[in-house]
């Protein structure tokens, strides 16, 4: 499987903020936005992986991520000339995919729980890496479903219908931004016509594998957690959440080094060169500096 982080739009929500800079290069506590999305990707094993982005915000992206190759993985761009729908992703990165299957996240999403951060991949998560026929996507409870794609389950969390933004939701959980789908996505998103905002919807890609019965709900539980952080307030709450879980565990959240570690994607050498990139005395560097003296 292949993978996609979408990090494109003009961030307007979070303006002035994003005037100057990438909503995906903001803050989230540490580290800037897009390694979370990507952490999650790595966590699953994935090492394909295409960034799209905007014109002016490639360029800086790929200024601090670069290629990949120093974390074990490989990292291509694509520009994304307007902002015309998250689908429209799939026809940008169809050279890119090929044959595969793919996965796509936001780039503003944050996902954290044992299912994808932990040694152990959750089975169900392994399945949706491992799709050949049909589409997975990662649903949650949310408090307030106007304002997310719903989708509506039966009692064995079988999609019955999935609806934008209802004003009366079937149910009361939001289709978050991570999705899973074989290779027949790439024409799926080339024959959806645009809605009426002009955009080519994920929503009806999703609604396609709900009509071929090929759709399969990833229902998150209590102990997960889905922080979208393309508000001022969201923003601001997914900082606090890392900055509590890392301060009161030890631990680094969306820590791409990390990771590359773990998977045995870079060795200890590369981590140490990674780790000496930072001063003694900046958290983040000083994080990887103890990883290395309690490896084994």
């Amino acid at each position: 499987m292949k993978a996609i982080i979408l990090a494109g739009g003009s961030g307007t929500r979070l303006s002035p903020l994003t005037n100057a800079i990438s909503k995906q290069l903001l803050p989230i506590y540490d580290k800037p936005m897009i390694y979370y999305p990507l952490s999650n990707i790595m966590n699953l094993g994935i090492r394909e992986i295409m960034i799209i982005s905007t014109t002016e915000d490639t360029p800086k992206i790929k200024k601090l991520l670069g290629n990949g190759n120093n974390i074990g993985i490989n990292i291509e761009y694509k520009i994304q000339p307007s902002p015309d729908g998250i689908a429209q992703a799939f026809i940008l990165a169809k050279d890119f995919i090929k044959n595969d299957s793919v996965c796509l996240i936001l780039g503003d999403n944050i996902f954290y729980g044992s299912e994808i951060s932990g040694k152990v991949i959750d089975d169900k998560f392994i399945k949706a890496v491992n799709v050949k026929d049909g589409a997975y996507i990662v649903a949650y409870k949310v408090g307030d479903p106007k304002r997310y794609g719903v989708v509506e389950l039966d009692n064995n969390d079988k999609a019955l219908s999935i609806e934008e933004k209802p004003q009366n939701p079937k149910s009361d959980f939001a289709v978050t931004g991570w999705y899973f789908y074989d290779n027949d996505v790439i024409n799926i998103a080339q024959n959806i016509k645009p809605s009426s905002r002009g955009e080519l919807e994920i929503t009806d890609v999703n609604n396609e594998y709900l009509k071929r019965k090929k759709l399969t709900i990833l229902r998150m539980n209590r102990g997960f957690a889905w922080l979208d952080a393309g508000t001022h307030d969201s923003l601001f709450k997914a900082s606090q959440f890392i900055e509590v879980i890392e301060n009161r565990q030890g631990i680094k959240i969306g820590c791409i080094e990390e990771i590359a570690f773990n998977k045995n994607y870079i060795s200890k050498i590369d981590l140490q060169k990674l780790a000496d990139k930072f001063k003694v005395g900046n958290n983040y560097g000083d994080y990887l500096r103890k990883l290395i003296k309690y490896a084994n």
